[in-house]
């Protein structure tokens, strides 16, 4: 490692600091969560017998007996590349239950696996804590053999069973906190409508959750990987209190931490194991996209891993892991230089020999609050200072890259900030043979695009409603929004918005109304024969014609 020198932290520029409010923190649970950078989800369920990526109770219970099931291989798999959890899909969507528990006789107890008595949330649990690694659990709030559908959040179809289906899913939820040790995260995909809140309190009060009304984390509102930049770590109460809040609520006003977790798929774009979609394995060079644009925007990344019908990760898919994991380690184990634990705008390292870079990485102690907003990287070469780039949000950890440049030094400049500058660390590295991350832009009806017209004779009293299938336009998770266009300037209001997913009803925080926009968040894995559609009444102060726009708000 080249030797460095610091010059000190002094003033060169003008800094702006933006004082007046007191900055969110991470909780102890929270920074103890973001710490741990790279963690792995673990998704097996019946549909890993089938094609299918949603349970449609089609596979036969006799079926699901995989013998070869090792744990262990799966925490090996998390150590591959990096990961310090792994969070285990002990119940998805068709209810299926990993544990032994009375409240179903959809569960592993009424397989084949160890005559009946098998119990996976164990088996992990106990895996996990010889591999020191940190546990999670995802137990779905919908449960399709009660008939609450996907995006219900819990909320069965037929009112009566909801009494009875609440005491079920309180009883699961109990079980799998309350039996398997502490978990670090508990994880309620697409939010919770059944009040659990004295059960989170006596189990899981040192658990981050993702969705529902106990979030502390929040969904990027994409399954690519990828964040946009910048990523704030802090949002307002008020929309994390939605349960569904996202990236795009992120704002560096916002009044409370609430960090983004990072997920996608090793198989493009599957969560469960099949022989088709082994095909669909991200290269090396994909997964460091996503890491540069998670981890390297400041998030936590959450990579998928999915045993096959054996109860095994696939040859190829631990290869993947560790060629992964050694790419990582090969670009970012080695700095040439690095400065630790410093106050201030600005900090110069100093290299004893011009030295060729292309890559720089900037730490904040998040512990006080995000407080960088602004900062530009300069890199002094034949006796001048020249910025090699900038950008706005660090947080936990920014990663910079730029070409290739022969140095003498390297100066970090904050030129905005909420108070203070706490740098965790800044360092710099060369990276060999780097191809940098490709810049993606929304592939997914980028442009707005028209979906529905109307004419002035459909207007009735000033009303409209409105019927729009988007089953063929939202094919991939992730945020959308609907723009109502009178053709004349004049007032128009939505209400009553309302998003169906194959006939069931999603929940309301799904649906957004904000002035003329309707936005819509769907979480759930679309199928190509998915039927898909928002009804809606438009007020508009005159009739007269118009249109109705669609386009993806955020699809990497």
């Amino acid at each position: 490692m080249i030797r460095f020198f610091l010059f000190g932290v002094f003033l060169l520029s003008p800094i702006f600091f933006v004082f007046g409010q007191s900055l969110p923190k991470p909780t102890d649970v929270q920074y103890k969560w973001q710490e741990q950078e790279r963690l792995m989800f673990l998704h097996f369920a019946p549909t890993t017998w089938s094609e299918v990526e949603q349970n449609d109770n089609s596979v036969s219970l006799d079926r699901i007996n995989p013998t070869k099931l090792n744990t262990d291989q799966w925490c090996e798999a998390a150590l591959a590349f990096g990961a310090k959890q792994i969070i285990f899909v002990a119940k998805h969507s068709g209810g299926f239950c990993w544990w032994q528990t009375e409240t179903t006789n959809y569960g592993i107890k009424d397989t084949p696996y160890k005559n009946g008595r098998g119990d996976v949330l164990k088996e992990i649990a106990e895996s996990c804590k010889k591999y020191g690694l940190n546990l999670g659990v995802y137990i779905y709030p919908g449960d399709r053999t009660w008939g609450a559908m996907i995006g219900s959040g819990g909320k069965t179809k037929d009112p009566a069973k909801q009494e009875a289906y609440n005491k079920v899913f309180r009883t699961q939820l109990t079980e799998v906190l309350s039996n398997y040790g502490e978990m670090l995260e508990v994880w309620f995909d697409g939010s919770c409508v059944i009040d659990v809140s004295d059960i989170m309190e006596q189990y899981a009060a040192n658990s981050v959750v993702f969705q529902g009304p106990h979030a502390t984390l929040r969904w990027p509102g994409t399954e690519s990987g990828k964040l946009f930049y910048p990523a704030w770590n802090t949002v307002r109460r008020e929309d994390l209190k939605t349960g569904v809040s996202t990236q795009i609520h992120g704002t560096p006003n916002g009044d409370v931490w609430a960090p983004l977790e990072t997920n996608t798929t090793l198989y493009d774009h599957y969560w469960f194991w099949s022989p088709e979609k082994v095909k669909k394995r991200k290269t090396v060079d994909e997964l460091m996209d996503c890491y540069y644009k998670s981890v390297g925007y400041g998030s936590v990344f959450l990579l998928n891993a999915s045993p096959d019908t054996t109860g095994l990760i696939v040859e190829g898919d631990m290869k993947r892991y560790k060629e992964f994991g050694d790419e990582i380690n090969r670009r970012f184990s080695n700095p040439i230089a690095e400065i630790n634990s410093q106050k201030g705008n600005e900090l110069v390292l100093q290299l004893d020999k011009p030295t060729r870079i292309n890559h720089a990485v900037v730490m904040e102690d998040y512990r006080e609050g995000e407080r960088i907003r602004e900062y530009r990287i300069e890199g002094y070469s034949d006796g001048k200072w020249l910025e090699l780039t900038k950008g706005i949000s660090v947080g936990r950890k920014k990663i910079d890259y730029f070409d290739d440049v022969e140095v003498e030094r390297l100066r970090l400049v904050v030129t905005k900030a909420a108070a203070e500058p706490l740098i965790r660390s800044f360092s710099v590295y060369h990276v060999s043979n780097f191809i940098p991350p490709k810049k993606q832009s929304m592939h997914v009806w980028s442009n707005p695009q028209t979906v529905v017209s109307w004419k002035k004779t459909d207007v009735n009293n000033n009303k409209l409603e409105l019927k729009i299938n988007l089953g063929d336009k939202i094919n991939v998770p992730g945020q959308y929004v609907l723009t109502v266009l009178p053709e004349m300037k004049q007032n128009v209001r939505v209400e009553n918005a309302a998003m169906f997913y194959d006939g069931n009803k999603a929940m309301q925080e799904f649906v957004q109304i904000k002035d003329n926009k309707i936005q819509i968040n769907q979480t759930a894995q679309i199928t190509g024969e998915a039927d898909l559609y928002v009804e809606f009444i438009i007020h508009i102060e005159q009739a007269c014609n118009g249109v109705v726009e669609f386009k993806p708000l955020q699809i990497n």
